[in-house]
């Protein structure tokens, strides 16, 4: 493995014990159940490295978009999970440091290499067309005039996500429950990544906290999903009193859930990444700067982290050339196969290989790379985003109640 020297305010990836990937191996290790990943996370050696107890009962709190620096920042609206902080292990999330990328690196204790998760969007080697992971749906073709439309997906999750996730691996002899909303029962993004646990539908986080108490009344594992930061984050931005307000409702619920769970529950809390807010003025529209559009045949990733596909007999090399001399300090831009050799990815398997862009983009600072031919004036006017390898965005709790 070749590292990229990176500039010192970027972190680079891991998928080690260090790492959100080991987060549900060592859940699985507390519970008794030996699981090794495809990429040699062992259960026991993960709940060692990370320093937690035995327990009958786990719950696993996936704050979404609630990285490490955030909630220091902005601890004060956040008394219980302030309390945590102390003790908290620093984890770092995947690369991208995204949500489709992430809870299938979490699911599954791998990489997205092997899970084929590589962003928002990426292209679907079948069709040539953008695909959106989050909702599994792909796009028209985003350079061509309006309408524009999406369809659903036509990929089975389990054909591109074909890594076991840590939930099937606990087997049928432990109680594996997923409280969440109905929208995201069956759901690609679930099927791919999140597959095994019983579904139990609840809407709000408050009726997701009800019904992981309910499931607490046998042993075994409960996975509990909260989004609401990362969507105020996103409309408003993570230095907004609106994210502040999302962050104080979800502390007070997990207070409640602390002070409620049988005695004996381990309560583990982490996040996917964090967000930064991001500066108009260090935005780079492709479609305005022809130094950009250049040989590009479609882009994928989020404004954070950008895949670049080359148009068919274009010199990839030339491309991460151009970028890299017009985006300066804005970003670093890395050959694919600089970036897979590096490990920043994890193993990339054959099958994920065409997904992964020709050129990669993580932005620095609180820029952005966005195609105004892609994305909407709202998505380009989005205050809070993520994606790239500041440490803001790629540094995750694990904050540990018992």
């Amino acid at each position: 493995m070749t590292a990229i020297p990176l500039p010192d305010d970027l972190v680079a990836p891991s998928y080690g014990t260090d790492s959100l990937a080991a987060v549900l191996p060592a859940a699985a290790g507390c519970l008794g159940v030996d699981v090794t990943t495809s990429t040699g996370l062992r259960s026991t050696a993960c709940a060692a490295a990370l320093g937690l107890p035995a327990a009958r009962r786990v719950v696993v709190v996936m704050v979404d978009g609630l990285g490490l620096h955030n909630l220091a920042e902005r601890g004060g609206h956040a008394p219980f999970l302030r309390r945590l902080l102390p003790e908290a292990h620093s984890l770092v999330t995947s690369f991208p440091s995204t949500t489709a990328a992430a809870l299938a690196t979490f699911g599954t204790g791998t990489a997205p290499g092997l899970t084929g998760m590589l962003g928002y969007t990426q292209r679907n080697p079948a069709t040539g067309g953008l695909a959106t992971m989050v909702s599994w749906q792909e796009q028209s073709d985003p350079y061509r005039p309006e309408p524009k439309t999406s369809a659903p997906l036509g990929t089975d999750p389990a054909d591109l996500q074909r890594e076991p996730t840590v939930f099937e691996a606990l087997g049928a002899g432990v109680s594996v429950v997923a409280p969440g909303p109905a929208k995201f029962a069956g759901s690609g993004m679930t099927r791919a990544a999140l597959r095994g646990p019983r579904y139990v539908v609840a809407e709000t986080f408050a009726e997701r906290v009800d019904a992981t108490l309910r499931a607490l009344r046998d042993d075994g594992l409960v996975y509990l999903y909260q989004g609401e930061v990362d969507a105020v984050g996103h409309q408003h931005g993570p230095d907004s009193w609106q994210w502040g307000d999302a962050l104080e409702a979800t502390d007070a619920e997990l207070r409640r859930l602390a002070a409620s769970v049988p005695a004996g529950t381990l309560i583990l809390v982490t996040a996917d990444h964090g967000q930064v807010t991001t500066d108009p003025a260090r935005q780079h529209d492709v479609a305005a700067v022809p130094a950009l559009d250049q040989d590009v045949a479609l882009l994928g990733g989020e404004p954070r982290m950008t895949h670049v596909y080359a148009a068919p007999g274009a010199d990839p090399a030339g491309i991460a050339q151009r970028w890299a001399a017009t985006l300066g300090e804005d970003a670093v831009v890395v050959p694919r196969d600089a970036a897979t050799d590096a490990g920043w990815l994890g193993p990339v398997a054959d099958h994920v290989l065409p997904a992964v862009g020709d050129v990669l983009v993580a932005a620095r600072g609180r820029a952005t790379v966005v195609d105004s031919r892609l994305h909407s004036a709202n998505a380009r006017r989005m205050p809070g985003v993520h994606g790239s390898l500041t440490p803001t965005e790629m540094v995750v709790p694990l904050l540990v109640a018992f």
